[in-house]
Parts: structure tokens; C-alpha cells; sequence
């Protein structure tokens, strides 16, 4: 199609050249470089740069064709050999970047402080510890290790490895560090849960940017610290960056977790009124916070707001999980059938969610209807997924079933599974299976509070004093403390944390008043009604 136009120019290299700019396709890249062969340039330095760079990181980008390029040069550049491994590097197939990296090398080109970089995010995407390990030998031994642009990117990796030790010592010694340097460290940190060392470099920064405050928030979040992720928040409100959309999916994700809606509700518009890119990630927490909120109807009309075409697997996880936290089976159910009818195809953690709600509602058919659909779509089922056939056996009352399922099972049953279990047991009386399953939740873990108590209970139902009695002797001897139990209530965008018999709060008195208050008129209400009803009965006696 471009060849009369190449005909008629006397300069066809100018005329490439502004055809190539103009390029946004694969199918125009293929035209063109055919006219490329036709005209004798294949071996042309600046046309075979610009190809490999165009189908290695365009968003078009088609790697294994820009691999064929870079091998069917004669002489190919250090900067041909870096495109490629820097494209198989935010592949789908990182292992591309080291056996062209490898192949580099045959050629008899050596790596420069660019190469480096890139084979070391192939390492870190893959988690290959000792590829990462051997590329920083490599380093050291052609002297990159001074190269802040390679230590940057060995920390981050490093980080990702959860090597957090070697990615300190690299941070040490670097001469010169950078916003980068001390924000991958930070990150290091954050990502390997070590939240006390990633505040103290944090405020040891010479400077911050949206990425650092971002990157402790997310820290908290990911530990679940989600009450400090607040307050680092609303402290960049007023003295850091402006948040961005990154920075919003954290805290609405702390937000989903302490169930402050008012508080999720104002960073919805704090989203809007700033004007950040509503990203389909951004959507997602945006329905995940309003449903483990139980603000459904909002979490729907964010969800309703994305085009189906625009949407993934998990803006659909989030709605589904979040109706079937909430107990809203038909829903859960009815939202899965839509969501197969669009054509999204549902992944584990969907049935896992549609599965909860099966035992919510105590549709035992119907969950092992979706634990068999997991087998039937190739995918592999994993542990929550045999306990939520646990759950919703126990609930249902097929206790001895559940027990033989969980004698059966070709993975090691967790604690959780066995506490919901052992919840079953006891709704049904069956104190003998409860007793195995409470000695098997000691034996799993011998310094958690409830399973000494949880066994105490079952003993304390039979009326086997003399062992409940022991039960707490020996969580005693072990020195195993009751950890409190504790709820969060929010009041005007803050949120207030209470422990049983707890009176620290400053107005104590006064809940204390309004809840003696609400159980005399509560225990009005109850002589109210038997009242009536013994009314009734004699009524119906005469």
C-alpha cells in the first residue's frame, strides 16, 4: 500500500522514516517491513532499531518478532540487544530476557549498566533467588556495582525475594542514593512486613514523594495495621503530595477492613472532586469497600458503572463476595449466572465466594456443584475451598460427613477448618467428634487462646466438669492468656475501639447509661409480649 507513495519520492528513507512514525499497528509494521526488504535497508542501523523498539515495547508489541529481528542482523548494537531484554522482561515470558542476554554474549557483545537493570526485574518477576543472585555476581565482577541505576535495581529485587538483609547492605553501600534508592528500600521493607524498619527509613528521607507515602500505606494495609494506614493518610492530606489513585486504592482497601463506610464514603469523593483516573482498579476497591461495608446498593452502582467490556474477573469477585459475605444468596447466585452469560469466565476465587454463600444459605448440592465446576474448568482446588465444603456440611448438620471428608482430604485441614467444624459439632450435639476435633485445634496451635476454651466448652456441654476445669489449668500452666474480644464502632467518621467490661473510653458513663437504658426497655419489651401471649393461651384454654 505504501509503494507508489515510496515511487514517487526521490528520498524513500525520508518517506520510511515518517511512515514508521506514523506506525500503530503489527499489520502496518509487517507492510512496512517488507518494503524495507524490497528496498535493501534490512541491515539499516536506525530501520532495525526502530523495528525491534516498536515490537518489543509498543503496546502492539510482539517480542518473539522482534527477537527474529535482532538475530537476523549481522552486526547487532548493545542497544538492539537491551531493547529485546528489556521487552522480555515485561513479558509474558521473562526467561527471554536471560537466554537473550545469554545469546548476547556469544555474539561477543558485552553487557553495559543498562543490561543489568532488566535482567534483574526478569528475576524478580519470576522470584528466581538464584538467578538474582547470579546476575548480582556478574555485576560485581565487570564493576557495575557502583552504578545507581543497577543497585536500585538489585534492592528492589532483592525486596521482592524477601531478601530484605542483602538489599540493605546493597542500599549501605551505595555512595550516592536517590528518591528511587530510598523508596525501593522502603518498599523492601514493607513488602517483607518488617513495618517498624520501613517507618524509620521513611522519616529518615530527605525527601518524599507520592510513591513513598504510598508505599506505607500500603504496608500497613498489607499487614493489617489498617488503623495506622489512616493516620499516615490523613497526615499526607496535610503536610505530603496529593494522593493519587494508587496511594486511594490502599485506603479504601483500610476502609473495606475497619468497616468505616462514612470514611470510604468521603475518599469516594475526595476521588471525584480531585478528578483522579477512575481506574478499573481503583472501581474494584471502590465495590469491595461499599460491600464488606454492607453499602450494597453503592457497591452495585459502581459495579453497574463499568462497561461490561471493561471489566475483569476481579471487579466481578469483588460484587460476588460481597453479596455473599452479606448472606444475599439468590443474588450471589443470580450475579454469577449473569456474569457467565457476558462471557467473564469465573476463576477460584469466584466459586470460593459463591461457595461461602451456599453456606450461608445451607445449599450443600449446590456448593459441591461449584467444587466439582473447579475440577471441570482445569482448575485446581485449593484449601479455603475444601474448607467451605467443611462449613457448609457442618452447617447443615452432616457432621459425620464433614469428618470423613476432612479424614479424606489430600491436603492437611488448617485450623480455621477445623474450628468451623468443631462450631458444627456443637449446634448439633455431636460432643464426641467435637472432643477429636478440639484435641487436633491444640495440637495445631498450642498458644492460641480459643482452642483451650473452645475444648473447655465442649467438656463444660457434656458435663464433664473435672476435664473443662483442666482444660483451663492447663492453658494456665502453658501461659496462654484470653486475648480479649473487641469491636470497632464508627461515630462521625471516627472510629471508636471497645473491649468488654472495657471503661477507658472518655464517655463510658454515658454508654454505660444508654446500654442499661436499652436493656430495661428491651426487658419491658420481653414482659410485654409474654404477657400477651400467656393472654392468648388462656384464651384458647377457655
Amino acid at each position: 500500500m505504501y509503494a507508489p507513495l515510496l515511487r514517487q519520492n526521490h528520498t524513500p528513507n525520508s518517506k520510511l522514516i515518517t511512515i514508521l512514525d506514523k506506525c500503530k499497528s503489527m499489520l502496518q509494521l509487517n507492510q512496512i517491513h517488507a518494503l524495507i526488504f524490497t528496498l535493501g535497508l534490512s541491515q539499516d542501523e536506525y530501520f532495525t532499531s526502530r523495528f525491534i523498539s516498536f515490537t518489543a515495547l509498543s503496546d502492539s508489541r510482539n517480542i518473539n518478532y522482534s527477537y527474529r529481528v535482532l538475530i537476523s542482523l549481522s552486526n547487532p548494537t548493545i542497544f538492539n540487544w537491551n531493547t529485546v531484554i528489556r521487552g522480555y522482561s515485561i513479558s509474558k515470558n521473562p526467561n527471554g530476557s536471560v537466554s537473550s542476554f545469554m545469546q548476547m554474549l556469544k555474539f561477543g557483545v558485552f553487557a553495559d549498566y543498562l543490561t543489568f537493570p532488566f535482567l534483574v526485574k526478569a528475576a524478580s518477576r519470576l522470584l528466581n533467588k538464584e538467578l538474582g543472585f547470579s546476575i548480582h555476581g556478574y555485576v560485581l565482577k565487570h564493576g557495575f556495582e557502583s552504578d545507581r541505576f543497577v543497585s536500585n535495581s538489585l534492592i528492589h529485587m532483592y525486596g521482592s525475594f524477601g531478601e530484605i538483609l542483602y538489599a540493605r547492605k546493597v542500599f549501605d553501600e551505595m555512595p550516592l542514593k536517590n528518591l528511587v534508592s530510598w523508596n525501593s528500600m522502603l518498599d523492601g521493607y514493607a513488602k517483607c512486613g518488617d513495618m517498624g524498619l520501613a517507618r524509620q527509613v521513611f522519616d529518615l528521607m530527605p525527601e518524599k514523594d507520592v510513591l513513598s507515602w504510598s508505599s506505607l500505606i500500603d504496608g500497613y494495609v498489607k499487614t493489617g495495621v489498617y488503623g495506622d494506614a489512616m493516620v499516615v493518610f490523613d497526615k499526607m492530606l496535610v503536610s505530603g503530595p496529593k494522593p493519587n489513585e494508587v496511594t486511594m486504592v490502599s485506603v479504601l482497601c483500610a476502609c473495606a477492613h475497619l468497616g468505616a463506610l462514612d470514611k470510604g464514603r468521603i475518599m469516594h469523593n475526595y476521588v471525584i472532586d480531585n478528578k483522579l483516573p477512575m481506574t478499573l482498579v481503583l472501581r474494584t476497591s471502590l465495590v469491595d469497600m461499599y460491600a464488606k461495608c454492607g453499602a450494597i446498593d453503592e457497591a452495585f452502582d459502581v459495579f453497574r458503572g463499568v462497561r461490561v467490556e471493561k471489566s475483569d474477573v476481579l471487579l466481578w469477585n469483588a460484587m460476588i463476595g460481597g453479596l455473599a459475605t452479606h448472606g444475599l444468596v439468590k443474588e450471589t447466585l443470580d450475579l454469577l449466572k449473569e456474569m457467565n452469560v457476558v462471557g467473564v469466565k469465573p476463576d477460584e476465587i469466584t466459586y470460593l465466594s459463591v461457595m461461602h454463600a451456599c453456606a450461608h444459605g445451607g445449599l450443600v448440592k449446590e456448593a459441591w456443584h461449584f467444587f466439582d465446576c473447579l475440577v471441570k474448568h482445569g482448575m485446581t482446588p485449593k484449601i479455603e475451598h475444601y474448607a467451605c465444603i467443611v462449613d457448609v456440611m457442618a452447617r447443615a448438620g452432616q457432621i459425620e460427613e464433614a469428618y470423613k471428608f476432612v479424614c479424606e482430604m489430600p491436603i492437611e485441614p488448617t485450623a480455621s477448618m477445623l474450628g468451623a467444624l468443631l462450631n458444627g459439632c456443637m449446634s448439633y450435639g455431636k460432643l464426641d467428634v467435637a472432643e477429636i476435633i478440639g484435641r487436633k485445634l491444640i495440637e495445631l496451635e498450642p498458644y492460641h487462646d480459643g482452642r483451650y476454651i473452645g475444648l473447655s466448652n465442649v467438656y463444660a456441654t457434656g458435663r464433664r466438669w473435672d476435664e473443662a476445669k483442666n482444660m483451663r489449668k492447663v492453658m494456665e500452666e502453658k501461659g496462654v492468656r484470653k486475648s480479649p474480644g473487641f469491636s470497632f464502632v464508627e461515630i462521625n467518621e471516627t472510629l471508636h475501639r471497645f473491649i468488654a467490661h472495657d471503661k477507658t473510653h472518655p464517655n463510658s458513663g454515658l454508654i454505660y447509661m444508654m446500654l442499661s437504658f436499652i436493656v430495661s426497655q428491651m426487658e419491658l419489651c420481653i414482659d410485654h409480649e409474654n404477657q400477651e401471649f400467656d393472654t392468648l393461651y388462656d384464651n384458647d384454654r377457655d
